[in-house]
């Protein structure tokens, strides 16, 4: 039905992130801290992304 490719488990993340980086930009005034923590998971979650790619080529 649905076939995972390699395109998209590394784009699913990269959109995720991105997703969390403009909702938590949004939202970085409250004073919940809920938008500061967003954009920290946002950009953790895209540098992870191109970590992980990055060693995935280096161990080939």
């Amino acid at each position: 039905m649905f076939e995972t490719t390699a395109f998209h488990s590394m784009m699913i993340p990269i959109i995720s992130g991105m997703l969390l980086l403009t909702i938590g930009f949004n939202f970085r005034e409250r004073s919940s801290g809920i938008g500061v923590l967003m954009i920290w998971a946002g950009m953790l979650l895209i540098f992870g992304t191109i970590v992980f790619k990055i060693l995935a080529k280096l161990n080939e």
